[in-house]
């Protein structure tokens, strides 16, 4: 059954499109569809809405258009080689809009040559893309997109977009160089290998390691990841925090990927992957094969090789530097032993030589001492007589300067004894007679003596009185009399 296709706006049957309602004056141009009535209801069939839909969204979109969308997944069906990729848009993290859309065979195939003429490798999961498309409308499958068309440089922007914020936020939290800064061991004997164990840039880095090892022993265990993809980082920040837990068995970290495009590596343009390089306690060294821009994850490495080959090559060139100063010090030291031993061999002919000298010496000088010690002996003997005799006669005059000496002192004592005597007799006399004449001065000063005669001392708070005018109405006064005292109150002054 046909009926207007104004009849679903009149019934209120608004049909939307990907980018909005669709209005009456455009649905008004459409093909008519009749409802079936039933009583005062009119029924439309599913078929019937969703033709109405696909002649309205053909009318609508008749040409392609480009649009920019994340390649979700894929979605390769081998047995008909069409696509059917998972188009997502994601903002703050989150996916905002989706859609199915499809790439016939014989696109998927030029698109596939010419995405990977420009990148380096084809299409993938997890990468930005800029599309040719155009709206495809089936009654069984709903609505998708045909994908016609692809704008390679589209993706290389965004990706070195990516690369651009990623470095800029590195260095504004001043980590950019902070793995770099770590020492280097000696000899990077204990590696911890992040790569994928099918990876060939994995084999070549231990076929080359183990065919120029020699003398030498390099342990390395392996830590599987993905390499690219949307899982890849994810994966290796998960393999670094294992890693990190057991640093102490471990004198670096190696991430080993075989060669790629650009697209690929833009999982190593990635802020948290290159931040957990960056941070990382141990140096990093890098070889994800590729000859061209280099990655963040290359930058803020500790040492970063183009290749895993070259990365072997670098590791193997330390141990070799360190094989050849071996060598070089070993001849030195051998150089030194020959020297040694001819010095040994002279040293030992000087020993026998100074040997004998010495002998020859201590047994003259031995002589010389003997005799020099019998005639010392002798000289000492002789001496030591003349001193004692010099000594008792020294001691014998001694004794009598001594004598005189005290009996001159003891008659100067006892005459200086009786003049001492006689001053102090004398010195004595006179003090006594002025003690008297004092005495009787005091008695003749005594205020008692006054006190006796009729005088009397005022006091004004225990001092004595001696001018009126520093007295004051009022005030107690304390006559001292030869007998007792009297307590007055002043009642009138005469200055």
């Amino acid at each position: 059954m046909i009926c207007c296709s104004g009849e679903f706006v009149k019934h209120g049957l608004h049909i939307r499109d990907s980018l909005g309602l669709i209005t009456r004056s455009r649905l008004a141009h459409t093909i008519f569809i009749m409802p079936e009535q039933i009583g005062n209801k009119k029924i439309y069939s599913l078929l019937e809405v969703a033709s109405s839909i696909r002649r309205t969204l053909s009318e609508r979109y008749g040409s392609s258009f480009w649009l920019k969308a994340e390649m979700n997944k894929l979605n390769i069906y081998k047995h008909s080689g069409h696509c059917y990729p998972d188009l997502v848009q994601k903002q703050d993290g989150q996916v905002v809009a989706q859609m199915r859309s499809l790439i016939w065979n014989f696109d998927l195939e030029r698109i596939n040559r010419i995405f990977a003429q420009h990148t380096g490798e084809q299409l993938h999961d997890g990468i930005s893309l800029m599309m040719e498309v155009s709206i495809l409308f089936d009654p069984n499958y709903g609505l998708s997109l045909r994908i016609h068309d692809i704008d390679p440089s589209f993706t290389l922007g965004e990706i070195e977009r990516e690369k651009r914020q990623c470095i800029a936020r590195l260095k504004e939290e001043g980590i950019f160089q902070t793995n770099k800064h770590l020492p280097f061991p000696l000899l990077p004997k204990r590696i911890a290998i992040i790569s994928v164990e099918s990876s060939k840039g994995y084999a070549d880095f231990r076929a080359l390691t183990g065919a120029r090892m020699k003398g030498f022993v390099m342990e390395h265990v392996l830590f599987t990841a993905m390499l690219q993809g949307d899982k890849a980082a994810a994966q290796i920040i998960a393999q670094l925090d294992r890693i990190r837990c057991i640093t102490h068995h471990f004198d670096l970290v190696a991430i080993i990927r075989g060669g790629g495009g650009e697209v690929g590596l833009s999982t190593y343009n990635q802020y948290e992957l290159a931040q957990a390089i960056a941070l990382f306690p141990l140096p990093v060294h890098t070889g994800i094969g590729h000859a061209t821009n280099e990655t963040v994850c290359e930058m803020v490495a500790h040492t970063n090789a183009i290749t895993p080959t070259e990365l072997a090559d670098m590791l193997m060139e330390q141990f070799e530097g360190f094989q050849e100063k071996l060598r070089d010090a070993a001849h030195k030291v051998g150089f030194a032993l020959s020297i040694l031993r001819e010095q040994s061999l002279g040293l030992t002919n000087l020993h026998q030589s100074l040997a004998h000298t010495t002998n020859s010496q201590v047994n003259r000088q031995k002589a010389k001492l003997d005799m020099l010690c019998g005639a010392l002996a002798t000289s000492v003997r002789s001496r030591m007589y003349n001193i004692r005799q010099q000594l008792s006669a020294s001691s014998y005059r001694l004794k009598l300067a001594i004598a005189d000496k005290l009996n001159r002192n003891s008659f100067a004592l006892l005459n200086r004894q009786h003049a001492v005597n006689m001053a102090a007799t004398g010195l004595i006399e006179r003090t006594v007679t002025s003690l008297d004449q004092a005495e009787k001065v005091v008695e003749l000063l005594n205020p008692q003596r006054l006190l006796e005669k009729g005088y009397s001392i005022t006091l004004h708070k225990g001092k004595p009185v001696r001018e009126a005018g520093k007295l004051k109405q009022g005030d107690i006064l304390t006559t001292l009399l030869a007998q007792g005292s009297v307590e007055s109150q002043i009642t009138d002054t005469n200055p």
